[in-house]
């Protein structure tokens, strides 16, 4: 099991070059979650043990090993996306969202929020136009980060 404790400080296009590319497939929420254990694409296993608030992009390096380096993948999710009528609505949805402590994301000119029964309750609520979809929920910001 390959333990990952830093994220490596060395990424760059020229060393990675002669590497094989391996992934980690990971939900938003797996994505902030510093400590768990996992398989990759590759089939090597992994233990994430990262500092208490990190909080991994889709794109980022976390490991680089002899051969081979590990880059995080978005894993598509259900969510649902909200198209606002204008910017008052997308700002009064915004505003919602996080009163009520859910992330948000922007695709294009819809909201995304996770897929959950209290935002179908509170989108509902609002009168708001909203579908289900899977896509990529990189929500904005970066919320509270203890140090």
């Amino acid at each position: 099991m390959h333990l990952i404790e830093q994220l490596p400080s060395h990424a760059d296009a020229a060393n990675l070059a002669a590497r094989e590319r391996d992934t980690i497939v990971m939900t938003s929420e797996e994505r902030r979650w510093c400590r768990r254990r996992a398989t990759t694409s590759g089939g090597r296993e992994i233990a994430l043990a990262l500092p208490t608030g990190t909080t991994l992009e889709p794109g980022a390096i976390i490991a680089i090993g002899s051969d081979w380096y590990l880059e995080v993948e978005a894993a598509p999710e259900s969510v649902l996306a909200v198209h606002p009528h204008d910017r008052e609505d997308a700002i009064r949805i915004a505003f919602e969202v996080g009163n009520h402590h859910f992330p948000l994301a922007i695709d294009g000119d819809e909201l995304l929020v996770p897929d959950d029964t209290a935002m179908e309750q509170l989108l509902t609520r609002l009168g708001a136009h909203w579908r289900r979809r899977r896509a990529v929920f990189k929500p904005i910001g970066r919320g509270h980060v203890h140090e």
